[in-house]
């Protein structure tokens, strides 16, 4: 690949993990609940999440999944369901004090499992790969030109989200926006409910 289309790539990669979602609010409530340390944790899972979907991309495996309409709805179902679990968890998440509570902290699986999951489910990702993907792989591309793609797609998403958490994990900005944490988790959870149930108004 010529550096040229490298940096046209980078572009839109970077373009695509910084556009509003799903992952950010993920990303945010885990830094608001548990610190830096599950902010980055959930963004690196995330980044990961978006690097196994570049892989399937160029392996063909997406192209798959989106010509088979119904399986395609399956996965499409199953990513609502799990951003309508998400979005209710944070309504019903207890108001955030300076120390969280023993037993509302989250685990340290939590930020990598719902990092992961959040990216994983995402039918729009694997659309917006192959839509990507389609424009920069040629059939004469290479092992080292696929790696090259799946790298900077994961490490691009992953480092943005890791750059929010740790601007967000600031201690003087994580202390005001702590204090608010409950309103910000219940926006976000409203935000998550909705977008699932767009999503399956969608599919319906």
């Amino acid at each position: 690949m010529e550096i040229a289309q490298w940096l046209v790539l980078l572009g839109v990669c970077t373009l695509g993990a910084m556009s509003p979602g799903p992952s950010l609010a993920v990303v945010t409530s885990h830094t608001l609940a548990g610190g830096r340390s599950h902010g980055v944790a959930a963004a690196l899972a995330h980044g990961s999440g978006v690097a196994l979907y570049a892989a399937l991309t160029v392996l063909g495996l997406t192209a798959a999944l989106t010509a088979r309409p119904g399986l395609f709805l399956v996965v499409q179902w199953i990513g609502a369901a799990y951003l309508a679990y998400l979005g209710c968890r944070l309504l019903l998440a207890r108001a955030a004090t300076g120390e969280a509570d023993t037993d509302t902290a989250p685990t340290a699986r939590s930020p990598v499992r719902e990092g992961f999951l959040v990216a994983f489910l995402n039918p729009k990702l694997a659309i917006f790969m192959l839509a990507v993907f389609s424009q920069f792989l040629s059939e004469g591309a290479g092992l080292a030109q696929k790696a090259v793609m799946v790298a900077t797609a994961g490490a691009v998403d992953g480092l943005w989200y890791t750059l929010v958490a740790l601007g967000l994990s600031h201690p003087r900005l994580q202390h005001r926006l702590r204090r608010q944490a409950a309103l910000i988790d219940r926006l976000f959870g409203l935000a998550l409910l909705a977008l699932a149930v767009a999503l399956l108004w969608r599919t319906a």
